[in-house]
């Protein structure tokens, strides 16, 4: 048995959705993320990514186990502690990001 066909919504009903600042939405890193990220608002995304770069840059990943992340004294600063996991790494971030 066909469906029946909906019927028209009339265009003053229908909501455009309008696009948020999302994953573009800059956030300003403390002094201890700044001195591995570097300073000025940026995008979480971008943060993360910095973070990336400075760790494989000074081979801070287990090499037993390439998820976890050894710090050095600046990602220690970040961290506040020796080691996390990639997973916890967002969660550690968090606290040193202030919305601009």
């Amino acid at each position: 048995m066909p469906k029946a066909p909906k019927p028209a919504v009339p265009d003053a009903i229908v909501k455009t959705r309008k696009a948020g600042p999302g994953l573009t939405k800059p956030y300003t890193p403390s002094t201890e993320l700044a001195a591995v990220v570097g300073p000025g608002p940026m995008p979480r995304t971008e943060v993360v990514a910095k973070v990336w770069a400075y760790i494989r840059e000074h081979g801070l990943q287990d090499p037993a186990n390439k998820q976890a992340i050894l710090a050095d004294d600046k990602l220690r600063a970040v961290f506040g502690r020796d080691r996390c996991t990639m997973f916890e790494m967002q969660g550690l971030l968090s606290p040193h990001l202030t919305a601009v």
